[in-house]
């Protein structure tokens, strides 16, 4: 008889077998010899599930996002204004506990620059389109507190935009010192031009 294999939880196996070796290494470094061995697979077995490295890279995010959202969402619920919880949702960008996940989120969004797919366009839309959504819930919030004025929610794609604008600076330039310092001083000096004046 022979053996079924769940080929989805095969591919996020093989992926999540391969983090440390993705987070480790730069992508153009790698090859599916290496990956496959660092998996336990055969090169071929690789083949079967994924066509490249950068699918690879993609699943792995994937799952990785997922964990992160989670997670995040939990760390939400234990803030009660508009201005820690986008700080919170800035975190993101710069803290330790979520390094691992930029650095496959930079090979990620350059594989999206440089050779994009169906697939991986989709999946980045997917992905703004939900934080931007979220950006937009945080701050409607604010604003049914009353905490910000209701013109916020105008501000809302070019606070979500900060976070990830000013991360890709920084990793591409020397421009930026201390990401985390700067990103809370751009939301606190937004959040003092909108927040409702007591």
């Amino acid at each position: 008889m022979a053996i079924i294999v769940d080929k989805v939880q095969k591919k996020k196996d093989i992926a999540l077998a391969c983090k440390d070796l993705f987070v480790n290494n730069s992508l153009k470094d790698l090859t599916i010899a290496k990956i496959a061995t660092n998996a336990g697979i055969s090169k071929g077995s690789i083949y079967d599930y994924f066509q490249n490295k950068e699918e690879i890279v993609f699943e792995l995010l994937r799952h990785m996002m997922l964990e992160h959202d989670e997670a995040k969402e939990c760390k939400l619920k234990s803030v009660t204004t508009a201005k820690e919880r986008v700080k919170i949702f800035a975190e993101f960008f710069y803290s330790d506990e979520t390094k691992e996940l930029r650095e496959i989120y930079k090979d990620f969004i350059s594989i999206n620059l440089t050779a994009p797919n169906e697939h991986i366009t989709s999946f980045q839309t997917e992905c703004v389109n939900r934080y931007f959504n979220w950006m937009c819930n945080i701050i409607q919030e604010g604003i049914d507190k009353q905490e910000i004025i209701p013109k916020s929610i105008d501000i809302a794609k070019g606070l979500f935009a900060l976070g990830e604008g000013m991360f890709i600076s920084s990793s591409i330039t020397n421009t930026i010192d201390d990401l985390q310092k700067e990103l809370n001083q751009n939301i606190e000096t937004i959040f003092s031009l909108i927040e409702v004046k007591k």
